[in-house]
């Protein structure tokens, strides 16, 4: 249990940042972490947008070691599909009512066994593209890990819900046109060959699985473009037959297959609803690296048992 003053800064004002990485249990029997390196980065660039002290690194990858050994138990068998999701995170504590930085952090961890994401196989999910809430804009605090980016899209993402769909896919929150980022998820196109994802603007959040996508991609010979990509060029493409192929990357899913897209009153169906020979092919080589069934080239796969 954390006691903290009815008036800390986090209560009060929402200072807080967090981070969300899993642990896996790979082949051989080790214990791993996911690119654990980027996880303790970002939560450092989080604290700079939130105006609240980096948490070092060296700290953040030493806190993250010693609580897995702590709980190495509770780490899901090899083959099980679980892992150990661990959910560090930074708040204020500083017992002031006045909007000003916090003088005073606590630095904590919690951790809890998670299931599969997909019980069998990939499940291709719906997208609504929203056109009426925004989540964030550039100059804000969009691209930090923190809480109130996300309650930001909770009136859109039941909106979804109750029109049978599973996530809300954000448009730029000036413009109201580019495509920026999925509720839980950052979002890969397949157009003309191409895969296309939208740049960071200072309005979406870096993502590490996106990334490791990326250096997938390029790995491979694949052409990438980090670009703006507007909703109309991915109506257009969707008419067109361009669009191939369309899929979100995140700690929870990995990779997240998308059947369908809607806008306004169109709803675009890619691949007829099913998923991807691309996007299987990502989902394979992630989760093949993080569990130890193939070779990591990259030096993603950390061990900290």
């Amino acid at each position: 249990n954390v006691v903290i003053s009815e008036c800390a800064g986090i209560l009060q004002y929402c200072q807080e940042v967090f981070e969300g990485l899993k642990v896996y249990e790979t082949k051989d029997g080790s214990i791993v972490a996911f690119r654990p390196d980027q996880n303790a980065e970002r939560m450092i660039n989080s604290a700079k947008g939130m105006e609240m002290p980096p948490f070092p690194k060296e700290r953040f990858l030493d806190a993250l070691d010693q609580v897995v050994k702590a709980n190495a138990a509770w780490v899901p068998p090899y083959g099980s599909g679980a892992s150990l999701y661990i959910r560090p995170f930074v708040i204020a504590t500083d017992p002031f009512l006045g909007v000003r930085p916090s003088d005073t952090y606590k630095f904590i961890i919690i951790l809890s066994p998670v299931g599969a994401y997909y019980e069998s196989g990939l499940d291709p999910v719906k997208i609504w593209i929203e056109d009426d809430y925004v989540r964030a804009v550039r100059g804000g605090i969009g691209e930090a890990k923190t809480g109130g980016n996300y309650v930001a899209s909770l009136a859109a993402q039941v909106k979804a819900h109750d029109e049978g769909y599973s996530q809300v896919l954000w448009l730029d929150g000036v413009e109201r046109k580019y495509i920026e980022e999925v509720g839980a998820m950052k979002i890969f196109f397949k157009i003309n060959g191409t895969v296309v994802t939208p740049m960071l603007n200072g309005s979406i959040l870096p993502g590490v699985t996106r990334a490791s996508c990326i250096d997938l991609c390029k790995h491979w010979g694949l052409p990438v473009e980090e670009r703006r990509i507007s909703v109309d060029e991915l109506v257009e493409a969707a008419r067109t037959g361009a669009l191939e192929e369309c899929w979100g990357s995140g700690t929870a899913a990995v990779i997240s297959p998308v059947g369908a897209l809607r806008y306004e009153n169109e709803v675009m169906q890619i691949k007829d609803g099913g998923i991807g020979e691309f996007s299987q092919k990502l989902y394979d080589t992630v989760t093949g690296i993080q569990l130890g069934k193939i070779e990591d080239k990259f030096g993603w796969r950390v061990k900290v048992d």
